[in-house]
């Protein structure tokens, strides 16, 4: 005997009245925060969109989920489609849904963070018109980004779980990936909260 919900249908008979349209659905996709160095210096991987939204704009390797990959092949895809890297191993950090996150709509985005021995050699493509390694340093509630076309500063903060960030600098990171950045520092445990 097959057990039946409230409404006395049994799995088959629901599935078989269930209409996916019913809700809403957001697009989902994987970001990368692909670190290496030593504890004297420590890099973070970013790359110059070349889109829009965001165009110029420095952010994680990173995009769009196909129907028939899981969120960790997206991100191993994107990486390789924006970087050229395939040899990382990824860390979930978070899932970031913030309404407004991304100008394109409804946008959720599962961020990864890797940690490499030593900085691989990256190349820009797909959607990237630059893929390059910024040296990156902390101080103060501050993080300094230093590359060779930009310096980004981003200033943190975590309160009650919550970690807030703010641009402290002209150039800046696209959509939410100042808080990614963050979040991922605090998973390995460069920043103590």
């Amino acid at each position: 005997m097959q057990p039946l919900d409230k409404n006395g249908l049994t799995e088959a008979e629901f599935l078989s009245r269930y209409s996916s349209e019913r809700y809403p659905k957001p697009s989902l996709t994987a970001d990368t925060v692909l670190l290496t160095g030593s504890e004297g210096e420590m890099r973070v991987l970013l790359i110059c969109r070349s889109g829009h939204p965001c165009i110029g704009q420095w952010a994680f390797p990173g995009g769009f989920a196909e129907e028939r990959e899981s969120i960790e092949q997206t991100a191993l895809r994107e990486l390789y489609e924006e970087t050229g890297i395939t040899d990382a191993v990824l860390l979930p950090v978070g899932l970031f849904s913030k309404p407004g996150r991304d100008k394109r709509g409804w946008v959720v985005s599962q961020c990864f963070v890797s940690v490499l021995p030593e900085a691989a050699m990256a190349k820009a493509g797909d959607d990237a018109a630059q893929a390059e390694w910024f040296t990156l340093r902390l101080a103060d509630n501050t993080v300094n980004l230093t590359g060779r076309s930009a310096e980004i500063k981003i200033g943190y903060g975590v309160s009650d779980g919550q970690v807030y960030t703010q641009s402290l600098s002209q150039d800046a990171l696209a959509f939410d990936h100042a808080d990614m950045l963050v979040r991922a520092l605090i998973c390995i445990q460069k920043i103590r909260i």
